[in-house]
């Protein structure tokens, strides 16, 4: 689903978690009724919890996507930094 199929009818919200019984982080965009989004991000292992509100998909999408990949995925390597 893109941001941009949102709307005030059936498509309001939507949600990007793990998929995991309980899982640590998730974020959310929500369509506001006066316009724009509302952006949640919560994120219980860094004891993060930021609101903000947005009017670009653009904006939202790349800052959900860096947000996101700095997450902590079940499975999924540690990072290594080599020093050269």
């Amino acid at each position: 689903m893109q941001i941009s199929e949102l709307n005030n009818s059936d498509n309001t919200y939507v949600v990007v978690q793990p998929d995991e019984d309980d899982p640590v982080w998730f974020a959310s965009v929500a369509v506001l009724d006066e316009g724009g989004y509302e952006v949640v991000r919560r994120d219980t292992a860094r004891d993060e919890h930021e609101v903000t509100t947005a009017t670009s998909t653009n904006d939202i999408a790349r800052d959900l996507t860096s947000w996101i990949a700095a997450r902590d995925f079940p499975g999924r390597p540690t990072r290594q930094v080599s020093e050269f």
